[in-house]
């Protein structure tokens, strides 16, 4: 049965109340996915939405709360990031009485995760997608780092096959860190990766399949003159991991790959040359070196076409080419690309925009992604980009829920041609076979300060599509100099008003708006009447929970003339994907409420502007969950 609200806003009180309406006769539509026939398109200012009261002191949950110890750093010691969430508040050593219901549905329904506890080199061969990612089969929490193995026919649904390789050797007893894979043209695969040594050192090995023809690649050898590659003078021990997939050079038989390091607070990328994998040259000069953008981890190297629609091997390179540097900065934990031209005989990269350098420009994702990779697809002559999400919440609730951190969904990586600075990111296609059925399709037409309920069944699992026109007259006459300089994360978010923003979606809310992440777009003009789009992902009010995070994510994103204002959103439990503009902006969202979940989340599309109406066009399609399960052991 559906249900209907009314609203009433009261200029002299800043909460909204709720009406409901006796329920409906159910239409007939499919209950996988339904709209109410005759939803009451409610008009109120958001503002009175986001100010709900959502912390009462007398809330009988949160008196439950009770400091736990700080958690104990993860991964520092050893020379990487610190794998525990800290809130920015300082209240992550917060515990919260969370119910079991709470924590199952934070568990993703198509996002690839390990059965339990914490969450490198992806390939595809004979028929099968290989993933290998970081695991610790002990526990929630990072540590242990052992090398989990699933495989897949189409990238989304998944079986989980026996580890492919576990830290039992002096050159990796402490972890089977970051390592990516180079096919070579005899179809042999050379798995470099990165191994912590028993005095806590950081050392390049080889592996390799124990039988090519395997498409399962079941076993894998570790080469016994391991390890390949040491830190190199003047580099410390502790910052030197990641090696690259490799390329060929402009020598024959020479292949060349990067590995991450810094000096001082100076990132770079260093190179190695190789001919058979087992023995390697330091090149004198590094890929590239950006100042003050401290440690590079998992640096990623490849080319993308500037004519073509399709991705492109990592040897790729001639006319029509651009390169992407990506490093993932140990400092702020976020992954930054930057476009520009490579010269494979001087083995040195340059930025098309120095002011867009590696480190200092565009960020792959705004939110909470980190640790990115690509890999070419043969099958499809696609790049294809995995990132890791991890938790923002406590770790004592990692452990209550017995799992910590996902994969994003698989993303295909793209030159934007129509800014020349930009990368495209999309969700793989293979996603859209978990469409349940005919989409939502609704066109709003939505006033300042309105909000409307859509009403779907499995709010919790969405694929969704919107655009939105901002009223022409309000957008080329308005200028709105107080904006100048807005940003995302310094805003307010979504009660922030503004004359031409922000307007957008929520997603896992509750009925009464007291859990609520909206997605939105907001757009600031100044004095030179020129408009600037932002696109944020506001989780301030995501959860009533103390100790998760609750900032606003979000940048800038380019609206060439002729576009509309465009979103895709992937809506998984306690993650939300959001692609803006075609995938010129992504942000990447965890959430941890406790009232909109178990059936109770709700869908809403909003313009919170103070002066412009919009037109909302949407689909809402239900997903279908992955298949993600062990491998059949009879099969093996």
């Amino acid at each position: 049965m559906a249900t209907q609200y009314h609203s009433s806003y009261d200029p002299e009180n800043s909460a909204s109340h709720y009406t409901f309406l006796p329920d409906q006769p159910d239409s007939g539509h499919r209950k996988s996915l339904k709209i109410i026939s005759g939803i009451f398109l409610s008009s109120f200012l958001l503002l009175s939405l986001v100010f709900f009261p959502i912390l009462n002191n007398q809330s009988p949950d949160l008196q439950s709360n009770s400091r736990s110890p700080e958690p104990p750093s993860r991964g520092v010691s050893q020379g990487v990031s610190d794998k525990t969430f800290r809130d920015v508040a300082g209240a992550s050593h917060v515990s919260y009485a969370w119910s079991n219901a709470m924590l199952r549905w934070q568990r993703t329904a198509y996002h690839f995760q390990p059965q339990k506890n914490w969450m490198n080199g992806p390939l595809y061969h004979k028929g099968w997608y290989h993933l290998f990612y970081q695991y610790n089969p002990d526990s929630a929490i990072w540590g242990n780092i052992t090398w989990g193995h699933a495989v897949s026919k189409d990238l989304i649904h998944w079986l989980y096959l026996p580890f492919a390789m576990v830290p039992d050797q002096w050159y990796d007893i402490n972890g089977v860190w970051t390592g990516s894979a180079t096919i070579l043209p005899d179809g042999q695969i050379m798995m470099l990766y990165t191994g912590d040594t028993d005095d806590y050192v950081q050392v390049q090995n080889l592996a390799y399949p124990a039988n090519l023809s395997d498409p399962l690649l079941l076993d894998w050898v570790k080469y016994k003159g391991n390890p390949v590659l040491v830190p190199p003078p003047g580099i410390g021990v502790k910052d030197f991991r990641d090696p690259t997939t490799a390329w060929t050079g402009p020598q024959n038989g020479q292949w060349l790959l990067t590995i991450g390091s810094k000096i001082g607070k100076t990132g770079i990328a260093l190179v190695y040359e190789t001919s058979n994998f087992t023995s390697f040259k330091l090149l004198n000069e590094v890929l590239h070196a950006v100042p003050g953008t401290g440690m590079w981890e998992c640096v990623d190297f490849y080319p993308v076409s500037t004519e073509k629609t399709n991705g492109l091997d990592t040897s790729y390179n001639g006319p029509g080419v651009k390169h992407v540097l990506k490093a993932s900065l140990d400092d702020n934990k976020h992954d930054h690309y930057a476009i520009g031209t490579y010269d494979l005989v001087k083995n040195k990269w340059t930025p098309d925009n120095p002011e867009l350098d590696c480190g200092i420009g565009l960020r792959l994702d705004y939110g909470k992604y980190y640790a990115s990779k690509t890999f070419y697809d043969p099958k499809k002559q696609r790049r294809v980009l995995w990132g890791w999400i991890g938790e923002t919440d406590s770790e004592s609730a990692d452990l209550q829920k017995g799992w910590a951190s996902v994969q994003s969904i698989p993303r295909t990586v793209l030159y934007d041609k129509k800014t020349g600075t930009h990368l495209l990111q999309w969700p793989v296609e293979e996603i859209e076979s978990l469409r349940a059925g005919d989409p939502i399709v609704k066109q709003l037409n939505l006033q300042p300060g309105s909000i409307e309920l859509l009403h779907v069944d499995s709010a919790a699992e969405l694929d969704i599509e919107a655009s939105f026109e901002v009223d022409k007259v309000a957008l080329q006459g308005i200028i709105e100099a107080d904006h100048v300089g807005f940003s995302c994360s310094t805003s307010g978010g979504a009660a922030s008003r503004g004359i031409l923003g922000p307007f957008g979606v929520v997603v896992i809310a509750d009925q009464t708006l007291s859990e609520l992440t909206p997605v939105y777009f907001y757009i600031s003009k100044g004095a030179d009447g020129l408009a600037e789009t932002h696109f944020c992902a506001d989780q301030t009010r995501s959860s009533v929970v103390p100790g998760v995070a609750k900032q606003v994510y979000g940048s800038s994103v380019p609206v060439l003339d002729g576009e509309k204002h465009s979103m895709r959103l992937l809506v998984d439990h306690s993650i939300v994907e959001s692609f803006a503009q075609g995938g010129r902006t992504v942000i990447t969202s965890r959430i941890y409420p406790t009232k909109a979940v178990n059936g109770a989340a709700r869908f809403f599309v909003f313009n919170n502007a103070t002066g412009a109406s919009v037109t909302a066009s949407v689909k809402i399609w239900s997903l279908e969950s992955a298949n993600i399960r062990s491998f059949p052991l009879q099969e093996l």
